[in-house]
């Protein structure tokens, strides 16, 4: 059984990676955890003006919170009335990050998977400052889904590495349950301006060739500087469906989605990005 959070602020585009999930995984046994952490939402409230109203406020926000988990609990169950499917779903006072750090080591889950975007919907940057805090400091593999992405058929899977990260098992079977489910291609593609591995790279390449067997792979060099680009342009030109990467120190990772800001960053993903956190769990 998968165990899988779904964090959610009630926006139009939490809502969309929700419903993703539950078609996406519908041939996996799944728990499901809807969580709604509402710490921001309250000391943003309009209504917190004193120390005299806090209690009054924080009950109003949990109340809404609470309700809005259930009303949104309702409407799922109507949307996928899976028998492979339960659910639970958890109200706290709490960030997003702390929360889903907390759920995440107790429960043990399998992943995460939420919206690029929440309420805010800002075009001129890739991920809300939500998702950017989950994906680089939640320890926990994270599904990220484009506003409005709907295709959760991918059949092709592009694996961009450099080969020096000695991989977790637990997460490449991860992507390999995935991609099973849908007889999905996987390009792992190695982009360096030297097509000699290290016995280091060797290594790591093996493995990551044993653990995904029983799955269709190919392993392919692209001679780049240029890594980005040399990804943006593999997906366009190859009708890429989702995209999987290690979230760790000197990774692809790193190098383009967590620069100095946001606004920075230079992938212009518009498909899902299933990121790793290349950390060791039970």
């Amino acid at each position: 059984m998968l165990s899988i959070l779904l964090p959610t602020d009630f926006s139009k585009n939490s809502i969309n990676a929700i419903k993703y999930a539950l078609e996406f995984f519908k041939y996996q046994k799944v728990e499901f955890t809807l969580m709604h952490a509402y710490r921001n939402e309250f000391y943003d409230h309009d209504e917190l003006v004193s120390r005299e109203v806090f209690e009054n406020v924080l009950n109003k926000v949990k109340t809404s919170s609470l309700n809005n988990l259930a009303k949104l609990l309702n409407e799922i169950q109507k949307i996928a009335p899976n028998p492979k499917y339960t659910y639970r779903s958890i109200s706290a006072y709490s960030t997003l990050v702390e929360e889903a750090n907390t759920i995440a080591n107790e429960q043990n889950i399998d992943l995460i998977v939420m919206g690029t975007k929440g309420k805010s919907n800002a075009r001129n940057i890739v991920f809300g400052s939500q998702t950017f805090q989950v994906l680089k400091y939640v320890q926990c593999p994270v599904l990220a889904i484009p506003s409005d992405y709907t295709n959760t058929q991918p059949k092709k899977i592009l694996f961009p590495t450099n080969f020096l990260i000695p991989y977790k098992r637990r997460e490449l079977k991860l992507l390999s349950i995935l991609a099973k489910s849908y007889r999905s291609k996987i390009d792992v593609m190695y982009i360096s301006t030297s097509n000699k591995l290290s016995i280091r790279q060797e290594d790591n390449r093996d493995f990551i060739k044993d653990t995904l067997s029983p799955n269709k792979v190919n392993f392919n060099i692209k001679n780049s500087k240029k890594v980005a680009v040399t990804i943006s342009n593999h997906i366009e030109q190859n009708d890429i469906d989702l995209i999987t990467m290690i979230n760790t120190q000197h990774s692809f990772l790193e190098d383009m989605l967590f620069p100095s800001t946001i606004d920075k960053v230079s992938l212009g993903l518009k498909i899902p990005l299933l990121a790793f956190q290349n950390t060791v769990r039970n």
